[in-house]
């Protein structure tokens, strides 16, 4: 039977976190977008002090009913939780030191014993290369085995967090000539030597969270910190499946950055609701379609969109947490909340007119700040190309 609602445990913690965003990081919110980098969210370090206290916290997937089939876990527990921090402030969200999107590639791939020995983590995540956007599989960043070191050298742009995190996660290729088969991920303590930030980015949005560059130069790092298996496949075949474990990692994260769409839409929406009821406006969901005015129509149009994009996201996690394969469900939450988010956003500031684009409210930083989600973590279009690919059963170089 499909239950379209939270598991009671889920619904708490939703509650719970409206009401830290309302309260801990909406009064933030201007203060930081002003400041972009100039000062660190100091309050942040507090705050994540009561984020990790809270008492219902943990990792592991739990079975909901009696029979143990149906799991509600970490996957879904976390884009419950980023929709509920980015209602509050997507920027200071990413900027939460126990956030990071390192911190998922762990969870994803790392061995038991990994997670034991490195414990609270606050990794960034280190993909995107001049020369290598968002196809993943060009990266030149390479890393080779000297004795019981990894040696990386490369350069990585656009890292979330790679300012200011403990550590980054870096994809690196362990054979260029090899293509996708030989990238692996490596955990990198923030400090080693040969690891430099060379520049930290000026930005549209989400300006509370840095976005830096990285230099690897001849950064050393244990044999012990590749995550997963170091070994390359012997077969085209193996090789193709490596790698997928590689791409394991976004089958997490992108539902995950699709919840931040649908946490800031939901935000830009109440605040519009809210706005218009002091003028008089209130939506009735019980009017007929010919008694609507132009502006109640857009507003119901938004609330159904969102809600679609809540429920995609809603269903990947799951799946994730139920080891179900779910890379094209993880693309098409992306894909469609990413583009909700912006859309809904924009037109938010669109109908509330002079104080839809003034700083007097939030709604213009709302705007800013979409942007980006439906941007990283892959763009609109390498979405719909992964969907295309699942639904068409063609591989990447078949349909590019």
């Amino acid at each position: 039977m499909i239950n379209l609602e939270l598991p009671q445990k889920l619904e708490a913690t939703r509650t719970l976190l409206r009401q830290f965003s309302r309260d801990g990081l909406r009064p933030l919110s201007r203060k930081y977008d002003l400041a972009e980098q100039k000062e660190m969210p100091e309050e942040l370090y507090e705050l994540a002090k009561l984020l990790r206290a809270r008492p219902d916290r943990g990792s592991g997937a739990q079975p909901a009913g009696g029979d143990g089939g149906n799991r509600n876990g970490n996957n879904l527990g976390m884009v419950v939780s980023s929709a509920e921090l980015c209602w509050g402030d997507v920027g200071l969200f990413l900027a939460l030191p126990s956030i990071g999107l390192g911190n998922a590639a762990v969870s994803a791939v790392a061995s038991e014993e990994q997670k034991a020995e490195w414990g609270e983590l606050f990794a960034a995540m280190a993909i995107t290369e001049p020369a290598a956007g968002s196809d993943s599989a060009a990266i030149r960043t390479t890393a080779v085995l000297e004795g019981d070191e990894w040696v990386l050298n490369g350069e990585k742009i656009f890292v979330t967090d790679g300012y200011r995190s403990k550590q980054v996660v870096v994809w690196a290729s362990l054979d260029p000539s090899l293509g996708k088969a030989a990238i692996k991920s490596f955990l990198v303590p923030k400090g080693t030597p040969g690891m430099t930030v060379t520049r930290v980015e000026h930005k549209l949005g989400i300006r509370a969270s840095d976005t830096a560059q990285i230099v690897l130069d001849n950064c050393r790092v244990p044999r012990a910190n590749l995550l997963g298996n170091p070994e390359i496949a012997a077969t085209a075949e193996a090789r193709r499946k490596a790698f997928g474990g590689v791409m394991q990692t976004f089958d997490n994260t992108r539902p995950m950055v699709a919840a931040q769409a649908v946490g800031l839409a939901r935000a830009a929406l109440d605040l519009t609701e809210e706005l218009l009821a002091g003028q008089g406006i209130e939506l009735d969901f019980t009017k007929s379609y010919h008694q609507m005015s132009a502006v109640e129509n857009d507003l119901y149009d938004m609330e159904a969109e969102y809600e679609t994009a809540r429920l995609l996201v809603l269903k990947a996690a799951w799946m994730a947490d139920n080891r179900q394969p779910n890379s094209k469900n993880a693309s098409m939450s992306k894909a469609k909340a990413g583009r909700m988010g912006n859309q809904v956003a924009l037109k938010c500031v669109e109908i509330c007119g002079q104080l839809g684009y003034s700083k007097a409210q939030l709604l213009e930083k709302f705007a800013r700040d979409s942007k980006i989600i439906d941007i990283y973590e892959g763009t609109q279009q390498i979405q719909q190309l992964i969907v295309a690919r699942q639904v068409l059963g063609k591989s990447s170089s078949e349909l590019k």
